[in-house]
């Protein structure tokens, strides 16, 4: 008896002569494919919503956003975990990216590990998962064990559990409390879910973090303003950030940013107000670390912002 296959498993009819195609033919074909990507998101928004809702409380009050994933999946949870510090100035702990085998799996495949649902839940106890935080499962399978003992392992202890897969009806959705479920459909290659799967989870890894950092009060409309400022083309920013949110010119915005370690929302209000550098961190700190409250002026009423 074969069983049936899964959606990400299964030949792409596009791609079947893939190769006896030229290369125009090969790119033409995945440009194709990928195009489906964001469609097949769109349909899961109303989920995506919903698990971000519920993280939301958790993540504002201090709890942390923890990926755990293995392959592609693994790797791009670890990648979103550690763009967040350079891009909204989060402590490295805030946002974490386990993968199944460890670090030396981000650079070379590990044997097995995926398979060991046991370690994933001793991975998320080597970090002292708790009620407070929320465990993000991804599986473009959607059936990894060591996504599956993550995610019962995080359900035991009461965190908010989300499972992302690219399957209709995954296994590991039975596992976690917000379920998540792209249908990307079969690979251009075969099986291999790197592709429009790994696009996919991509993305929803970008709406969740990112949405998590506004709610949160870490931009200014739709602006970076917790950038972590390490490099010129980041204190460039800032600069231009100070001086838009400031409403003053390039030299004054470069002053205050240069006598608070470079902290835009503390240049900002000390610009906006003319208080020191302590007053003014002491106003965003007042306000919950949010830019707003801390100049008295909603991003939609700034004249230099509003639409």
């Amino acid at each position: 008896m074969v069983t049936e296959l899964i959606g990400t498993e299964r030949q792409n009819p596009t791609s079947g002569a893939l190769d006896e195609m030229s290369v125009d033919g090969i790119v033409a074909t995945m440009n194709n494919a990928d195009f489906t990507v964001p469609e097949a998101i769109r349909d899961s928004l109303p989920q995506i919503a919903a698990a971000i809702s519920a993280a939301e409380p958790l993540f504002s009050a201090g709890g942390r956003l923890i990926y755990v994933g293995a392959g592609t999946s693994g790797r791009l949870g670890v990648l979103d975990a550690s763009e967040c510090p350079p891009t909204f100035h989060t402590d490295p702990g805030r946002v974490v990216g386990l993968i199944a085998g460890g670090p030396i799996a981000l650079v070379t495949a590990v044997e097995g590990a995926e398979d060991d649902s046991a370690g994933g839940a001793k991975d998320l106890d080597g970090i002292a998962v708790g009620a407070g935080d929320i465990v993000v499962g991804l599986a473009a399978s959607g059936r990894t064990p060591y996504v599956i003992g993550a995610l019962d392992r995080a359900r035991e202890v009461g965190a908010v559990t989300i499972a992302l897969s690219c399957n209709i009806g995954a296994e590991a959705s039975d596992h976690a409390t917000y379920p998540i479920e792209i249908e990307t459909g079969p690979e251009v290659l075969t099986g291999s879910t790197r592709l429009k799967a790994g696009s996919a989870q991509k993305q929803v890894v970008n709406m969740i973090s990112t949405a998590l950092m506004v709610r949160s009060g870490r931009t200014y409309g739709n602006l970076m303003v917790d950038v972590q400022a390490t490099n010129d083309k980041l204190r460039t920013r800032a600069a231009r950030l100070v001086s838009l949110i400031g409403e003053v010119d390039e030299q004054t915005a470069v002053a205050a940013l240069q006598a608070c370690s470079y902290e835009v929302k503390t240049a900002v209000v000390m610009v906006r107000s003319g208080a020191t550098v302590e007053e003014a961190r002491e106003r965003v700190a007042a306000a919950g670390g949010r830019l707003a409250g801390a100049i008295g002026v909603p991003s939609s009423r700034h004249p230099a912002l509003a639409v």
